[in-house]
């Protein structure tokens, strides 16, 4: 018996030994597993901060919105198309210095110019407008070069130029606010066509001056040919006109596509104080007054005075017409991109008038996609641009009431 439970008592002995040995192994490998994932999670946090490191200093660097931007947008609030209560408005809204208007070609900026030019002598702020007119895609020299030359304007300023986006923070350089008008962008097109080709109510020479080398069988080509034949002129990537405007300087801007269109909208959203339509002119005009008071106050005064209109009457472009259904169908298809932007930015539009608090006049446009029924050029008369005279602003000086 003694044997019995002394062998019992041996069994017993030995079975917790081997059970904490099999422990002791589970627990050691359960704690190389601990510190592999515990080494893995760490790693894994550390990356996570330095990308989202990396991430703001990108923005900052590449496309973050000047402070005086974000100024104004607090000014406006937070609101929504589906709620309208933002954040309580500061008392002041902020003044930027800086204002560069990259004017869209054939999009009424001829209009706006004069209008500053007015507006700089009677609020005495520096008004810089190029007068190169054909070159919107530089070099990064070039780029670099005219972005410090801006800068060095003294302040206040607006500076305005036929020239696509400038990303000012991408060199280190102050990002001056951003603002443009952009149009229906079938009506564009028609407007620059017949515009290159027989100018406006300046001059019946006038387009002989601005094209002495265009044939006359390029000058009287049938718009209808033109677009039906796939004339490079009626074609992309020519008629992707207005993206590259807010795109930027990248070669991928200029190739009709998503890519472009994004980084399009991007741009605005991070950059641009207004993007109008010229189709609303008046309320355009009316938001940069609003938002800009030190450069736009009593610019609808101006704009509405029949001495500014007879200025205005002189740059409408002359035997513009319609085409035909189906050349404005195949039209309407090559610029479907600009259309997707366009529409962008009258949403856009529409959203900072409800949060300045005005109303918007329903708008139909142009053309959209079950169009075509009534045509017509819808957009008013305003300026073209192009060729700022100076005998236009010194019609328009012979009134100007100074303070």
């Amino acid at each position: 018996m003694m044997k019995n439970f002394s062998g019992s008592t041996h069994h017993s002995n030995k079975t917790p030994n081997h059970i904490r040995e099999r422990h002791k192994r589970n627990h050691g490998a359960f704690s190389a597993l601990l510190v592999r994932f515990s080494l893995r999670g760490y790693g894994f946090c550390m990356a996570a901060l330095f990308l989202f490191c990396f991430g703001s200093l990108f923005y900052q660097l590449n496309g973050g919105a000047p402070k005086i931007l974000l100024d104004i947008r607090q000014y406006l609030g937070e609101s929504t198309y589906l709620d309208d209560h933002g954040h309580p408005l500061p008392r002041v809204l902020p003044f930027p210095s800086q204002v560069v208007y990259n004017r869209v070609g054939k999009c009424g900026s001829r209009t706006v110019v004069i209008l500053l030019r007015l507006l700089a002598e009677k609020h005495q702020f520096n008004l810089v407008s190029s007068d190169i007119h054909n070159k919107t895609r530089l070099t990064k020299h070039e780029q670099v070069d005219l972005m410090k030359n801006i800068s060095k304007i003294p302040q206040p300023f607006l500076y305005t130029r036929h020239v696509h986006f400038l990303n000012f923070t991408r060199f280190r350089i102050e990002e001056p606010v951003y603002i443009n008008i952009i149009r229906d962008p079938i009506n564009r097109f028609l407007s620059n066509y017949f515009f290159r080709r027989f100018g406006d109510w300046r001059g019946e020479q006038n387009h002989l001056i601005r094209t002495p080398g265009m044939k006359d069988d390029e000058r009287y080509l049938d718009i209808n040919v033109c677009i039906l034949e796939n004339y490079p002129e009626c074609s992309n990537p020519r008629v992707f006109y207005i993206i590259p405007y807010f795109c930027g300087q990248h070669p991928q801007c200029r190739e009709p596509g998503v890519w472009a269109l994004e980084r399009a909208k991007q741009n605005v959203l991070d950059n641009y104080l207004l993007v109008g339509v010229l189709e609303e002119l008046e309320d355009v005009l009316l938001m940069l007054e609003r938002l800009l008071p030190h450069y736009f106050s009593g610019v609808l005064d101006i704009y509405k005075s029949p001495e500014y209109k007879k200025v205005g009457n002189l740059t409408g472009t002359v035997r513009k017409h319609t085409p035909s259904l189906e050349a404005l169908q195949v039209l309407y298809h090559r610029m479907r991109y600009e259309y997707e932007f366009y529409n962008f930015i009258r949403d856009q539009f529409h959203l900072m008038k409800k949060k300045i608090g005005l109303k918007s006049i329903p708008q139909v446009p142009a053309y959209s996609p079950a169009f075509l029924h009534e045509l017509s050029l819808r957009t008013p008369k305003p300026l073209e641009e192009d060729e700022e005279l100076d005998s236009d602003v010194e019609d328009a000086n012979s009134w100007l009431v100074h303070p």
